[in-house]
């Protein structure tokens, strides 16, 4: 039977250098509804200038709960006293009003015969942490359980795609254990938040207006109101994008919303993977399991090999987008095509247009493809005039030079290469003259670059990559659940998201 938890899913990390600041954050976030802060009393120039802090929220707010942390600096932490000082200052933080304490192991096991008091008047909790890997976890679980405590933590730093379902297994599989489980860094973002869904107590999350105190920390805001963290279920479906890099992805805010739209138990989340993690990253879309899952730069075609079932469309492209578990099987699908030609169509006929495509890559390929079906008279050019050969006469079209490109007219001009995409937002392919008529951009973010920027200067009809990337997200939604997407509220969150709200 799984062991209850005496903690709130999620504890805010306070790690602020002056005792002042601490009161008036830990203030901010208690008024906004957090119930459980820690105080990193290491952070403080004087730690013990905190427990008169503790003595003050605990007065204004007696029912919110408090965590007091003094982690060496042997183990990662500011605090340069011995273990006798480090205890003694964490038995003053409950005589504060702190009913937890985090203990690094390397101090319990060091003073063992220290934590019996400590254990009699608040919840302690045991942890360790790893900032280089992620080891084999039971073997540290197994360590840290010879000592008795109210939970344990086990924090470590993910490399590759995989150590996330490594992490995320142990709390499912010890669920008489109470066990705070994750991975720091961009790649173990994830854990952050299904840790609560898959069996751990809590996770952690930044304050509103500071930096957290562990890398991958997001605020108690995006882990509620974006991810909804702290109401996923262990029957949740698990959906994202994978991408490197993925920070700039509002793919996150719109699918998220899309699923609260529907009230689903679902949630959508980003997957750093670089070139070399693909093939692990199934491992973790197995085991975690995923449900469905983006693909962007720059897997759209590597994606392929690892499939089960690929649509005849896609397959003629020779790029996925989209990809879903069904049968055990999975299978993946292009909605960037049709996004393409449907944005376009709106603005032009197709059939024997001349339509110029920059790029060379999964997207480049997915539009030349799918306009050459369309009817219309596909030119390519990039900065990879080798890659441009061969896309176009994969995709039977015609390879320019950048140069010849420029001194040419077309219909319409459709822009595929990452320039000018966040954060590199000053970049674009076209210094001067747009050669076409009409400019579509398929970045996104930002909504207007440099190309769009330029183009409407020189009177061009534009076309924003929000309009395409909208259309492939609600073919995307549906293909994942069968049902029609919501599509007012995927453009809200969209824009939202672009104007950062």
């Amino acid at each position: 039977m799984a062991q209850k938890s005496v903690f709130p899913r999620i504890c805010i990390a306070l790690g602020i250098t002056d005792s002042q600041s601490l009161l008036e954050q830990a203030q901010r976030e208690a008024e906004a509804g957090e119930s459980f802060l820690e105080f990193r009393l290491d952070y403080l120039e004087c730690p013990e200038t905190g427990l008169g802090v503790i003595r003050e929220i605990q007065k204004r707010h007696p029912g919110c709960m408090i965590l007091a942390t003094c982690r060496r600096h042997q183990n990662h932490g500011r605090f340069n006293g011995g273990v006798e000082d480090q205890i003694r200052l964490l038995e003053a933080a409950v005589e504060a009003g702190a009913q937890a304490v985090d203990i690094e192991v390397e101090t319990a096991e060091a003073a063992p015969d220290r934590l019996g008091r400590l254990r009699e008047r608040a919840r302690l909790i045991i942890s360790y942490h790893n900032y280089e890997s992620t080891p084999q976890m039971d073997l540290v679980l197994k360590r840290l359980t010879r000592i008795p405590a109210e939970a344990y933590k086990l924090v470590t730093t993910a490399r590759k795609p995989s150590d996330n379902a490594r992490v995320l297994a142990l709390a499912k599989s010890n669920p008489k254990t109470r066990l705070i489980v994750l991975a720091m860094g961009e790649t173990g973002f994830p854990t952050r938040v299904l840790s609560p869904a898959f069996g751990g107590s809590y996770t952690y999350a930044a304050p509103m207006s500071s930096e957290g105190t562990a890398a991958g920390q997001v605020t108690a805001k995006h882990l509620r109101h974006l991810y909804r963290a702290d109401k996923l279920t262990r029957a949740a479906k698990v959906y994202g994008v994978i991408a490197d890099p993925v920070r700039h992805s509002i793919s996150p805010a719109v699918h998220n919303r899309a699923f609260q739209a529907k009230r689903h138990d679902a949630v959508y989340l980003p997957f750093l993977v670089p070139p070399i993690h693909l093939r692990d990253f199934l491992q973790l879309a197995e085991k975690a399991p995923l449900a469905g899952f983006s693909v962007t730069i720059p897997h759209k075609q590597k994606i392929m090999r690892y499939l089960d079932i690929i649509e005849p469309a896609a397959r003629r492209i020779g790029a996925v987008n989209t990809v879903w578990r069904r049968g055990g099987k999975w299978r993946g699908a292009n909605t960037d095509a049709a996004a393409v030609t449907g944005s376009l169509s709106r603005h032009l006929r197709l059939g024997k247009a001349q339509v110029l495509v920059v790029g060379n890559g999964g997207a480049a390929r997915g539009a030349a493809c799918a306009l050459g079906e369309a009817g219309a008279k596909v030119f390519l050019t990039g900065r990879n005039p080798d890659r441009v050969r061969a896309l176009a006469k994969a995709c039977e079209a015609e390879p320019l030079l950048r140069a010849q490109a420029i001194e040419r007219g077309f219909d319409a001009l459709i822009h595929a290469t990452p320039l000018g995409m966040f954060p590199n937002v000053d970049t674009c392919f076209f210094d001067g003259v747009i050669p076409a008529g009409i400019v579509f951009d398929m970045v996104y973010n930002p909504q207007e670059t440099v190309l769009v920027r330029r183009a409407r200067e020189q009177h061009k009809t534009v076309i924003g990559g929000l309009e395409m990337f909208l259309e492939q997200a609600v073919s995307q939604f549906e293909i994942w659940t069968g049902e029609p997407a919501p599509r007012a509220a995927m453009e809200k969150a969209a824009l939202e998201a672009l104007q950062g709200k």
